[in-house]
């Protein structure tokens, strides 16, 4: 990538601890299909829900300074946990970067969608014991009454790609049976769980609002290229690069689940942070 080129024209980094953030990043693709965007999924350190908040932001830093080596216009932080915690050092040591993470546009969807303010947030333990969507609905919504539930196996059943079945329809049940009946807008908190979301949406009903972060940070981010004069202008599609920091092979063996499309093994670079 040419560093003399237009900042417009530079791509968007995407990074995420694994491949849960390729739900993000084909939200982005169908948002922006357009735009050229890197990839790069530090598969060799995951999960970051299990490490510290000094040790995600240190390799979150490092894994934006790859992306941004390559040049790049803008960073989206396609992990939950790295959103939680990491984005004050990103936006520290990028401070003329455009930074944006998950947690915030799903926060403001769930707050603009919900009219009695009961919001449930399904999402990891990890996510749910940082309280980072609760903290984040809050600061939008003060009455709001936030529900958060971990589903922790939803995020294996993604992995292995059952997505339907009486299994999935069993651990649904279980989670989501007992929630408030109040509660009128249900916040998608984990990459993952999109590739479950027919069957999140059965065993909650049609009456219930869903918001899908992937999405939401998709709009956000086709937003904040459009407001600071970043959007390409070229008129063909976009490209996508992808990185991973550990077995390709199997990033693009599951990772195809999660972007919708298959992935050839010889299109992912292996890099080391």
């Amino acid at each position: 990538m040419s560093r003399n080129e237009a900042p417009s024209e530079l791509p968007v980094g995407v990074f995420d601890s694994g491949v849960g953030g390729l739900t993000v990043l084909r939200a982005l693709v169908g948002q922006l299909p357009r735009e050229d965007f890197l990839y790069l999924g530090d598969t060799a350190r995951l999960p970051y829900g299990t490490k510290s908040p000094g040790t995600v932001a240190k390799y979150s830093v490092r894994a934006a300074e790859r992306l941004a080596e390559r040049g790049i216009k803008a960073l989206v932080v396609a992990c939950n946990t790295a959103s939680s915690t990491a984005l004050p050092a990103l936006r520290e040591r990028f401070p003329e970067m455009p930074v944006i993470g998950v947690i915030e546009p799903g926060a403001r969807a769930a707050c603009e969608a919900s009219t009695s303010g009961r919001i449930a947030v399904l999402a990891t333990e990890g996510t749910v014991a940082g309280g980072a969507y609760q903290r984040a609905i809050h600061e939008l919504r003060p009455d709001a009454h936030v529900t958060q539930v971990a589903c922790q196996i939803f995020v294996a059943l993604a992995e292995e790609g059952w997505s339907e079945g009486e299994a999935v329809d069993a651990v649904t049940e279980r989670y989501l049976a007992h929630l408030d009946a109040r509660v009128d807008t249900v916040v998608l908190g984990c990459t993952h769980f999109p590739l479950l979301g027919g069957a999140i949406a059965r065993q909650l009903g049609p009456a219930r609002r869903v918001v899908d972060s992937a999405a939401t940070t998709a709009r956000a981010t086709a937003e904040m290229l459009a407001d600071r004069g970043l959007a390409t202008a070229r008129g063909a599609a976009g490209t996508l690069h992808l990185m991973a920091t550990d077995s390709p092979e199997r990033f693009a063996r599951v990772g195809a689940r999660f972007l919708g499309s298959s992935i050839a093994v010889r299109s992912v670079d292996a890099i080391d942070l």
